[in-house]
């Protein structure tokens, strides 16, 4: 296990939706505890199975002390980026999406976000699987399932 990136006291930025997977009181199992983009203080750290650091992030603003997982965090001074679409979420086919002619998703396709890519060259991009394959895809080639 690699050593605790985030330190007692920090400020951190939560980089996708945290929700309640059963452990938070209070909340039924999948409401929405905090919002992207969102930033609290580190208040403790532990592990989870041996091999996964979790912190404990106090939420100030909304008084709510969450577990987060360190690939779910950022330093709170670091740029941010914000994404209209996170991980796993569905999403379809804004246009067609082909690669070398072929064609890969129909305008309409639905998809899933497995990757959030914030910093690339032409603003913000996904990795989306479309059945049988994944596309690097930028934002404004995706619309939510629900639109259209």
């Amino acid at each position: 296990m690699d050593m605790p990136y985030y330190d007692y006291g920090q400020s951190v930025r939560v980089i996708r939706n945290i929700r309640n997977d059963g452990t938070y009181p209070g909340e039924k199992t999948g409401n929405l505890l905090v919002r992207r983009g969102s930033v609290g203080y580190v208040r403790n750290r532990g592990t989870f199975l041996q091999d996964q650091v979790i912190y404990e992030v106090h939420f100030v603003d909304l008084g709510r002390v969450v577990g987060c997982r360190e690939e779910e965090l950022i330093d709170a001074e670091d740029e941010w980026i914000p994404s209209r679409y996170e991980f796993r979420e569905k999403v379809r086919a804004n246009v067609t999406l082909a690669v070398k002619g072929e064609v890969i998703a129909q305008a309409g396709e639905s998809g899933e976000v497995i990757k959030v890519l914030r910093h690339h060259s032409d603003g913000v991009a996904y990795h989306v699987r479309f059945p049988g394959h994944t596309l690097l895809v930028p934002e404004e080639s995706l619309i939510p399932v629900e639109e259209g």
